[in-house]
């Protein structure tokens, strides 16, 4: 881990907050970690937990892996939910925070496959717990970027050198 703090992807499911954060991983020639993936590889697919535990059990799991992946990465990815919990929004706060946004039409094809458990319904899900966390994402990001209609990489670059600027 470098002596600069993390570079930290929030925004809602499906905007590309893994992709890019692995990209810009890559051009600052960082560790990268995703929250999700740290609780999947712990403790099995996320829309399991959430059948079998709920989503207030998955919340904790995902509170845990935030803490961990601060302290020990350089680029984190973080869930769309994560930040609904006070205590990752305390540790966001002295953050370089990237909001990764999309419009609901670029993120349609993204939610297809069905692997996340708090949009089993569609798009109209999507835009509903999107409008209910879009105060708390902006309120934490220094930096927002779309990824509707450009490509990842330019995403990526421009995450990367703002990321050099930016304490």
């Amino acid at each position: 881990m470098s002596e600069r703090p993390p570079v930290v992807l929030i925004g809602p499911m499906g905007a590309g907050k893994t992709r890019i954060g692995k990209r810009v991983a890559r051009i600052l020639g960082t560790g990268f970690v995703d929250t999700d993936r740290m609780i999947v590889a712990e403790h099995g697919p996320i829309a399991d937990i959430f059948d079998t535990l709920g989503e207030p059990h998955f919340r904790a799991l995902e509170r845990d892996a935030v803490a961990r992946a601060l302290r020990g990465s350089d680029v984190v990815a973080l869930g769309g939910g994560a930040v609904l919990d006070a205590d990752t929004r305390a540790a966001l706060a002295g953050e370089r925070v990237v909001l990764v946004t999309v419009a609901p039409e670029a993120v349609a094809p993204r939610l297809r496959d069905g692997r996340r458990p708090l949009v089993r319904n569609g798009l109209a899900d999507w835009e509903r717990i999107y409008a209910e966390r879009r105060p708390i994402y902006e309120q934490l990001a220094r930096l927002t970027v779309d990824t509707s209609h450009r490509p990842i990489d330019a995403v990526a670059q421009e995450v990367a050198e703002w990321s050099k600027t930016a304490a």
